[in-house]
């Protein structure tokens, strides 16, 4: 099983190799083909059409409004910051922008998904809309004395003398940085991920201002950071299980038709699961199913698990035969039996009776012993496709409950 580090990292690697791309293509923009570099002031717009589109058929929410701020910010530049810093509104409309974007950012990262065409996506456009509004009323009013409040220094340092961004907008760069890396290392999630590396996007952008092509380059390149990331969400959801982290059924069934000749395949069942869901309620029989998977992911014999369905695993061993396989399933069906899995702290109050049901009967400090059942099957003369070997394994699975469960059959 890939490691959580593994993992984390993984999520960073579409970012970064964006980010390097568009560093890359800023150095080697004279030398882009003449159709490419006349496309450079529309790869916002394109990156925002394809991410959108995606993210909208994904139902990813979150990133849709994440790219939703980013287009909006580079239109903004287009309009009021294409010749620099000079004048009133471009001043106010580039200290809005480098607060506001960063912030929206960090604020998706900790959002919960919920869609877009529903009240938490009115609500999360509301804001945008307010941010709008704000920045216009400034402009239109001609407020100078809140565009000089927004660029008043924090701190009396000639250390942020090199950039035109304030230090208002640098602090919530870098609080916004901070947390959406700490989301994504929470979540382990590819769009927490990208929206991190839209942050420093955007700070590279916004630091070269004056610089059309630079500024277009890296906010197409945080639009592509999130486009990549609801790809990667979408995979994860198809091919990953979200409660025990293991690949699913359907990620089993595609390693089925790349597999050899040789191979076998058990399947596994958590024994009496339905009555730690009557006892103890659904949360505690999460808690089996996690620990349960946790322990298959690291079975040996270069056997690799799969979340089957309901409490029902599989494990497939490729270019191995069952004698082969047998070992590291017993070792298996131990490592389960003789762990001790403590109950959660109820979390709900005792007055209410439909949270007393949910809980059911369990006590914080007490512990439950699992045990599981297992058949397993491998490719013959006899069972020449991988459908035959699942359903023999899962014949053998039903001689090791009819035996009294809490062993190995074939």
């Amino acid at each position: 099983m890939i490691s959580p580090i593994v993992r984390i990292i993984a999520g960073f690697a579409a970012p970064v190799a964006m980010l390097a791309g568009a560093f890359i293509l800023v150095l080697y923009s004279a030398a882009l083909p003449r159709p490419l570099a006349e496309l450079r002031p529309y790869y916002p717009y394109i990156a925002f059409t394809l991410g959108a589109l995606l993210s909208l058929a994904f139902r990813r929410g979150r990133a849709a409004f994440a790219l939703l701020s980013l287009v909006l910010a580079y239109a903004s530049y287009q309009l009021f910051l294409a010749g620099g810093l000079a004048g009133f509104a471009a001043r106010t409309v580039y200290a809005a922008l480098t607060v506001f974007v960063p912030l929206n950012l960090a604020l998706l990262a900790f959002a919960r998904e919920r869609g877009t065409f529903n009240v938490h996506g009115a609500q999360r456009l509301g804001v945008i809309a307010v941010e709008a509004a704000i920045t216009a009323w400034v402009v239109l009013s001609g407020s100078t004395a809140t565009t000089d409040w927004a660029y008043a220094p924090l701190v009396q340092t000639a250390m942020f003398g090199a950039s035109p961004i304030s230090q208002p907008g640098v602090a919530t760069m870098a609080l916004a940085l901070a947390a959406t890396l700490a989301a994504a290392f929470i979540s382990r999630s590819a769009v927490d991920a990208s929206f991190a590396g839209a942050v420093i996007a955007f700070a590279v952008a916004a630091n070269v201002v004056a610089a059309s092509n630079v500024f277009a380059i890296f906010t197409a390149a945080a639009e592509l950071m999130v486009t990549i990331a609801v790809v990667q969400d979408a995979f994860r959801l198809a091919f990953r299980d979200e409660l025990t982290g293991l690949p699913s059924r359907r990620a089993l069934n595609e390693r089925l038709m790349a597999l050899g000749r040789r191979y076998a395949v058990a399947m596994v069942d958590v024994d009496h699961f339905k009555k730690f869901n009557d006892r103890y309620g659904h949360d505690v029989g999460d808690q089996v199913l996690k620990m349960v998977g946790a322990r298959l992911a690291r079975v040996g014999g270069g056997g690799r698990a799969y979340r089957y369905g309901g409490e029902e695993f599989a494990v497939l061993f490729p270019g191995r035969s069952v004698e082969q396989a047998l070992p590291h399933l017993e070792a298996l069906r131990e490592a389960i039996r003789d762990y001790a899995l403590a109950l959660r702290a109820p979390d709900r109050p005792a007055q209410s009776k439909p949270g007393k049901k949910r809980r059911g009967g369990g006590r914080a400090g007490q512990s439950l012993a699992v045990t599981v059942s297992i058949g397993i099957a491998g490719r013959s003369g006899r069972l020449p496709t991988p459908e035959d070997v699942i359903n023999a394994a899962d014949r053998a699975l039903y001689r090791a409950k009819r035996n009294g469960r809490n062993q190995v059959c074939r």
